[in-house]
């Protein structure tokens, strides 16, 4: 494949190698040394794989064109994939860089039952199930739509349901996005690049330039020769990494757990509620992430506030509909809301299949065989049940404070630890180091609050108008 790359205008292949590596597998190593920032690997437009290029093809492109309705961007790459895997001829750069990929994927669509089993309870279990049943309806759609009209370019035989869903997660664990400059978005391969690896501890350094077309990889760290050069592919929680790419990051810090509000349109009152979860910049089925340094956010209290509504509480509070939307109601209504929320979050945690204390005492034991498939499992149920009992927590603490009558739900999340930047509630904050009085969620926080806090910062630190004996 890299012969054929290097023939192809790819730039930078002499400085790098494939290699295998005993904690993330198949990989790509430097074999240069590299500052930070600087160009590491080019890959022209041509030899990417795009919606465009499928299109243009001139055996491909007038079935997909014909295709009605227009296939998906990731139905349109899988199936691009499929038919350069299938033909013999006239697709050799392209059928290089597809026998190079892996035969098999362990994202969770391909765990066995038991191994899914290990994070019963998880946003991920819930999802792959839903998975496993669309990709039987969505291929069923594509024979009708695509295969079975033009069988001379997709026999079945290469065209199977196990075909399509390893084409698929292909697309999934290697595509990159990236935004047009007129508003669009553009979804692509890369033979070669899409052998890095991901690493949190990187900037983002892949790039995409709209005017050329062309693919290129920055270094997001300084690299010395013999390093494995990673990407990073963003803030994303292990229960999507397993997901889409088949692995996780033990104690990733982006961990979250989507929380699902909904309420039946035969509900008391739907239609009025309706039209304050809409001012308030939600819907009457709501998804929200819970996250570490915003375990509560304050979008849940909105949307719940809204649904506890009394009739005699609607009255008052219609014809206020933005204040509605951002205060707390009356003690009544906070006091259910948050009852409630704790009652939920508990029932939540009582549905994992295995409860955290079990799995931290089976992973330091070794139980699971690590980088396992249920190895994987395990830690994305340990991040999701973290977030959740944070979040009760901090819901509890809100409560206990609504029943003593300590003040407003401004008032009372401004008592718990909360970023100075976002006003994010956490307890999982980091302090300055200087003044050690104020905290952040993280350090593009503290970075973009420093004009505002260096002043206040510099007259603590130096102790200037503190008591001395």
């Amino acid at each position: 494949m890299e012969s054929w790359l290097k023939h192809s205008g790819v730039s930078g292949l002499d400085d790098l190698e494939l290699a295998d590596f005993s904690d993330t597998g198949r990989g790509v190593r430097t074999l240069g040394r590299f500052e930070e920032g600087e160009k590491i690997l080019t890959i022209p437009h041509g030899v990417l794989w795009t919606v465009e290029h499928a299109y243009a093809d001139p055996f491909l492109g007038p079935a997909l064109l014909s295709a009605r309705p227009p296939l998906s961007v990731d139905d349109t790459l899988a199936t691009y994939i499929l038919f350069v895997r299938s033909y013999g001829s006239g697709y050799d750069g392209l059928r290089r860089h597809v026998e190079a990929l892996p035969a098999s994927y362990t994202s969770s669509v391909f765990f066995t039952e038991a191994e899914l089993e290990v994070c019963a309870g998880t946003n991920l279990y819930t999802t792959t199930k839903q998975l496993s049943r669309q990709f039987e309806d969505d291929y069923r759609e594509l024979v009708v739509r695509l295969f079975g009209q033009h069988q001379e370019l997709f026999p079945r035989d290469k065209f199977t349901i196990e075909d399509y869903k390893w084409a698929l997660s292909t697309v999934w664990s290697r595509a990159m996005d990236f935004k047009l400059p007129h508003g669009d978005s553009i979804r692509l391969l890369a033979p070669f690049a899409d052998m890095v690896n991901h690493s949190h501890e990187v900037k983002q350094c892949h790039v995409y330039d709209a005017f050329s077309g062309n693919l290129s990889i920055l270094a997001g760290k300084k690299y010395e020769p013999g390093d494995q050069l990673f990407i990073n592919y963003g803030p994303i929680p292990n229960n999507r990494l397993l997901r889409l790419y088949g692995f996780v990051v033990p104690g990733n810090p982006y961990e979250s757990y989507d929380l699902v509000l909904m309420t039946h349109p035969m509900a008391p009152f739907f239609e009025q509620k309706h039209k304050l979860w809409v001012s308030a910049g939600l819907d009457s089925t709501s998804t929200i992430s819970l996250t570490p340094t915003d375990p509560l956010p304050r979008s849940v209290l909105r949307y719940l506030r809204i649904q506890r509504l009394h009739e005699s509480e609607l009255a008052i509070i219609a014809p206020r509909q933005s204040e509605a939307a951002i205060e707390k109601i009356s003690d009544s209504n906070e006091v259910e809301v948050l009852r409630f929320l704790v009652e939920s979050i508990s029932d939540l945690l009582d549905g994992f299949g295995t409860q955290l204390e079990k799995l931290e005492e089976q992973l330091a034991e070794g139980f699971y065989s690590p980088g396992g498939n249920a190895w994987s499992a395990a830690h994305v149920s340990l991040g999701e049940q973290r977030v959740l009992r944070l979040t009760r927590k901090v819901t509890k603490d809100l409560l206990a404070m609504v029943e003593s009558g300590s003040g407003n739900e401004r008032g009372l999340l401004s008592t718990l630890p909360q970023c100075a930047k976002c006003e994010k509630v956490s307890v999982q904050l980091m302090r300055c180091g200087r003044c050690d009085k104020v905290m952040y969620c993280g350090r593009a926080c503290q970075v973009a609050h420093y004009k505002e806090h260096k002043a206040m910062c510099r007259v603590t630190a130096s102790g200037i108008g503190s008591e001395r004996n």
